[in-house]
């Protein structure tokens, strides 16, 4: 009679778990794609800003990095509900930095026309200026100021200006991350003034972070740290907080929230507007830019994102990252290729940008549980249940987020200390 009770003890937490697990079709990170209008192509047709407007809308994307605003594309969002990230391109920065007038013919082209009917979340002044040309670096943050004033003249308030930096331009080391700052004479001079103004106008850090680069450039990183895979080793230790990284996107992600936490601004938003994974390289030396590990990194990188967990620095994570890209610009041998799609719009992957299967997965785990309790009895179903929780954490992507949390474990049957104790077990460890 004992037993019998036990056993519904068990089945009765495994379906709380169930319910508790079974993720849901929101996520607390905004996962977007970039896109720019490719090169012509000879033999190709041209893709029209309507066609690749209905294809987001057809793969469940909701945002999408403009790295050229182009207005038909714009136009070509309007009442689709997918929010567009737009953006100023370099040459125009001190331009519009020397002359309000200017900023404001911008967002008359690029912004009143069409909205609210396109929705318009952001607009970043210049992409990755520092490398760019360190002669318009000066004029980043007057740029800034008179595009997000022509907003305001127009009383449009919530479009938010921002500019785009590359990781490897301003960080110069990302481990440990707690150690990250920005670096000098950058980080005074450009980067710090840009942070007060991002405060003040509640708008965000824009961050271009890609691991494949800092993989390529440190032989110390495992390619599975830099793949999300789940190893027992696979990880680093930043030793100063104690923090265990079990990826190298997270670890980046922290270095920057670390350098800007050295500035006084650690609680800005930060957006990833660019990541991915190549599937072919430049030449035969980049024998990881594969189909297979971009493919790899990708389904991670959602699953991940999709999770909930955050980075160990910041729990909520950053609020929107951006995959690059859509459509890759050629087929030809020699450049990297990074698109989702090819340029005939069919995709290159096997998996759902929009579905990652963890209902079905978790449903083949419950029913291997009642299997096995069926099957192997009683006597081992404790041990087996201890199992299956770490089964489902890990298949639920929720395995990160255990650090500081108590988990349901069994106790040593035999001990006859009671069948269920809540005990605190770092699964990392």
């Amino acid at each position: 009679m004992k037993k019998m009770h036990s056993l519904s003890s068990y089945l009765l937490l495994l379906i709380s778990l169930t319910a508790i697990a079974t993720p849901t079709t929101t996520s607390a990170t905004t996962i977007g794609v970039t896109y720019s209008t490719p090169a012509s192509i000879s033999g190709t047709v041209q893709l029209s800003p309507d066609r690749i407007a209905e294809k987001v809308v057809s793969m469940n994307i909701p945002a999408v990095r403009l790295l050229d605003s182009n207005p038909a594309m714009i136009r070509a969002f309007a009442y689709t509900n997918v929010s567009l990230f737009l953006s100023v391109p370099n040459p125009l920065v001190p331009l519009l930095a020397s002359n309000r007038s200017l900023a404001m013919r911008w967002v008359y082209r690029h912004v009143l026309p069409f909205y609210p009917r396109t929705k318009i979340s952001i607009i970043s002044v210049g992409n990755d200026v520092i490398s760019y040309s360190p002669d318009v670096s000066p004029f980043l943050l007057r740029a800034m100021q008179n595009v997000h004033l022509s907003l305001v003249d127009l009383r449009i308030y919530k479009i938010s200006v921002s500019t785009t930096f590359s990781f490897f331009n301003i960080v110069p080391t990302a481990f440990p991350p707690s150690s990250a700052q920005f670096q000098q004479p950058n980080g005074e001079v450009i980067i710090r003034p840009i942070l007060q103004f991002l405060e003040r106008t509640n708008s965000s850090f824009l961050i271009n972070l890609y691991p494949y680069n800092m993989y390529r450039s440190s032989f110390s990183i495992p390619i599975g740290f830099a793949l999300f895979e789940e190893f027992p080793f696979n990880f680093r230790d930043d030793l100063t907080t104690g923090v265990r990284y079990r990826n190298l996107f997270d670890m980046m992600v922290d270095a920057v929230i670390s350098s800007m936490a050295v500035m006084g601004h650690e609680n800005l938003p930060v957006i990833v507007a660019e990541t991915g994974w190549p599937s072919s390289g430049i030449d035969a030396s980049e024998v990881d830019a594969t189909l297979l590990y971009s493919e790899m990194f990708l389904k991670a990188l959602l699953t991940h994102l999709r999770s909930g967990c955050g980075t160990p620095l910041r729990k909520e994570g950053v609020s929107e990252v951006y995959i690059f890209e859509l459509v890759e610009k050629d087929a030809k041998q020699g450049i990297r290729n990074w698109g989702l799609l090819h340029h005939n719009m069919t995709s290159k992957y096997s998996f759902d940008f929009s579905d990652g299967g963890k209902v079905r997965r978790f449903k083949e785990i419950l029913v291997g549980f009642f299997v096995q309790v069926v099957m192997i009895g009683y006597g081992y179903v404790c041990r087996y249940f201890e199992t299956i929780i770490w089964y489902v954490v890990n298949f639920m992507n929720n395995y990160e987020c255990l650090d500081t949390r108590k988990t349901l474990i069994c106790d040593d049957y035999s001990s006859g200390n009671g069948i269920l104790g809540l005990t605190h077990r770092n699964y990392r460890s």
